[in-house]
């Protein structure tokens, strides 16, 4: 997924073949590193909010390229104007938590997306609440409210603005899943490119609250090479992770995306120096547990 990828109904019935299954580990490794660029783009003084808008246009330029066929006489519409806006602030919430967060636990409250996608399809598609969409809300608050809990603070609430954000990407994310399953008449391509265009736009208008574009700084040889390659591995995942979703029952993809918190784990730990008290394990396991009842929904997970 482009972070974040749209999950579609996969077959139901279909066994993943080791090709999809491959593409779909990539994905969750890429989306469990992709801060580390971000951070090291940030030590050479530019913002998230600015890398952000820069990698994912250099993917909109080449998915604009590669798909411009596929994309040739679309027409723009509401829905593909929602997907795309609700989608690109997720994949910049994304970065920018993870930029001035702890990697682990902002990640952990983006996985509160089962919980906002239950309520969400109920909200927007009619969907009926079921016995796994209820075990999904319940070990999603309790994970949260176990992870959050702060006995100076009383409440279960993050603790900072960029865990606010996390969690709020995690809407997002679920929101632009939602919605794209309102909207199947739209072809992968086209909500692939909305997402990246959407990121753009977002970034582009909280550009002048966060310093600007640092245009300096980017056109410096280390700071180009980063943005370029981070732009096109953003593009190169999002192609890879479509094939593994189309050839993978969605209910398996979900467990295999959970991969991506074991090498945000490792990688936050060995890069970062961030580790996760007992607390956080306790809490994240719920959520985990969370993300993969909701597996159960069928066509109605995001």
């Amino acid at each position: 997924m482009e972070k974040r990828r749209i999950i579609p109904d996969s077959p139901s019935g279909s066994n993943p073949d080791r090709a999809a299954v491959a593409a779909l580990l990539a994905g969750a490794i890429v989306w469990g590193l992709i801060w580390y660029p971000y951070r090291a783009l940030a030590g050479l003084g530019i913002s998230g909010v600015a890398a952000a808008t820069v990698t994912y246009g250099v993917a909109l330029a080449g998915a604009a390229l590669i798909w411009r066929r596929a994309l040739r006489g679309l027409r723009p519409s509401w829905a593909l104007a929602a997907i795309g806006l609700s989608a690109g602030g997720c994949n910049l919430g994304y970065v920018v938590g993870t930029l001035h967060g702890e990697v682990m636990r902002v990640l952990l409250l983006f996985y509160l997306a089962p919980l906002w996608t239950v309520l969400l399809s109920r909200l927007l598609l009619g969907e009926r609440l079921n016995r796994a969409g209820a075990a999904v809300i319940a070990l999603s608050l309790a994970g949260a409210a176990t992870m959050l809990w702060h006995p100076e603070l009383g409440a279960p609430w993050p603790s900072n603005g960029a865990e606010w954000v996390g969690l709020a990407a995690g809407f997002l994310f679920a929101l632009s899943n939602v919605l794209a399953r309102g909207a199947p008449e739209l072809p992968i391509e086209a909500k692939s490119a909305a997402i990246f265009l959407g990121a753009v736009l977002v970034g582009a208008a909280l550009l002048p609250f966060s310093g600007g574009l640092p245009v300096a700084r980017l056109a410096a040889a280390d700071a180009l090479l980063l943005v370029a390659l981070t732009g096109l591995v953003l593009l190169a995942i999002n192609l890879v992770v479509q094939h593994g979703l189309a050839h993978t029952p969605a209910n398996r993809a979900i467990v295999i995306f959970l991969f991506e918190l074991v090498v945000a784990a490792a990688s936050s730990w060995w890069l970062a120096g961030e580790a996760m008290g007992p607390k956080e394990w306790l809490g994240g396991a719920m959520i985990v547990a969370a993300s993969l009842f909701s597996g159960r929904l069928g066509g109605k997970s995001g």
